[in-house]
């Protein structure tokens, strides 16, 4: 067993040019030189960003007011040389507000398609836990179907598309639960708490005089044959098995109503090949589906209703799963 594992990792490193995982290496490493430039913070954060940038999922970034949520999320996007737009949302956003609608023009008589800031490669989503349900189930099939509908039509939107959304915690004044179906699109979530005291001063000096101005780093062409270089790497049915047995670990938890569902199982895969190639490895590992795994499940729990809110219990639920199920091959 453990020497057929073996030649299919050998075969599939052969298929993947290691001198194109060598240029993705590079091109990686440059984003993350930049973004650390601009945003004062842990590898953690990055990390998670790059993760979800390889995999094509998105991203909801969650913290109190003023941790550089805003921040982290511009200066990613603008290294990408993709097209970025913002979106501040807030209770009275409409969905032709996000999506775009039809005008007349008085020259011609006809109707034509004003887009809306969806039209975008990388969507900064500010505050999306202010905006009406409308504006969300809009927004939910932008994310799904990487599409949206406008009087009755349905318009494609840019590829790649990817939804960079800021949350505020849901007790503030204003904010509104995001409904589960909507979190279950993000693939991941991401926490962002106060930065330690040596942290802040490193900002204060960085923003001294004048803020930094992040620069590109990739093109689109480029971005595309990353995410394509992800899809290639390779993962054996062991990891399917434990990637399945994680999420389902989930589902039998006595603190959770409403397990991981199959959607994150698929997530959890996708996260992990491109954990694998931000290491520079053709194949996915145990470690590369533990790393992952915590900014993968933890929006998608729905606790029991005395446990709701507790982000404790939440990751007691995550660290059990991770404990409890066992990865039994012993080649890797």
């Amino acid at each position: 067993m453990n020497q057929e594992v073996s030649a299919a990792q050998t075969h599939h490193r052969e298929e993947l040019n290691p001198e194109h995982l060598t240029k993705a290496a590079e091109l990686l490493q440059k984003i993350r030189a930049e973004v650390n430039r601009i945003y004062v913070g842990g590898e953690e954060a990055l990390n998670t960003l790059l993760v979800a940038l390889l995999a094509r999922g998105h991203v909801l970034l969650e913290g109190v007011p003023g941790v550089a949520k805003t921040t982290l999320a511009k200066a990613f996007a603008h290294t990408l040389g993709c097209d970025l737009r913002r979106v501040q949302f807030t209770p009275d956003l409409l969905p032709s507000d996000i999506t775009g609608t039809y005008v007349l023009d008085p020259r011609s008589g006809d109707f034509s398609l004003r887009k809306g800031p969806l039209f975008a490669n990388i969507v900064l989503a500010d505050e999306i836990n202010r905006a009406p349900a409308k504006t969300q189930s809009a927004l939910l099939e932008a994310m799904q179907e990487g599409q949206v509908t406008i009087e009755g039509e349905r318009q494609a939107l840019p590829s790649p598309f990817m939804v960079l959304a800021t949350q505020n915690p849901v007790d503030m004044e204003g904010t509104y639960p995001l409904p589960e179906a909507q979190l279950d699109r993000f693939l991941v979530r991401l926490v962002l708490g106060y930065p330690e005291e040596d942290g802040e001063i490193a900002m204060l000096k960085a923003y001294d005089t004048q803020a930094p101005t992040p620069r590109e780093i990739l093109g689109i062409d480029e971005l595309l044959q990353l995410q394509a270089l992800t899809d290639r790497v390779h993962a054996e049915e062991e990891i399917y098995r434990y990637a399945v047995s994680l999420c389902r670990a989930t589902r039998e938890n006595r603190r959770v109503l409403l397990g991981a569902s199959p959607r994150a199982s698929l997530a959890l895969l996708h996260a992990s090949k491109a954990q694998a190639l931000l290491c520079g490895r053709p194949y996915v590992t145990p470690d590369d589906v533990k790393t992952v795994y915590p900014a993968i499940i933890s929006h998608r729990l729905i606790l029991v209703p005395e446990l709701e809110g507790s982000e404790d219990a939440r990751e007691q639920v995550v660290q059990d799963a991770l404990k409890e199920v066992p990865y039994s091959l012993a080649s890797f």
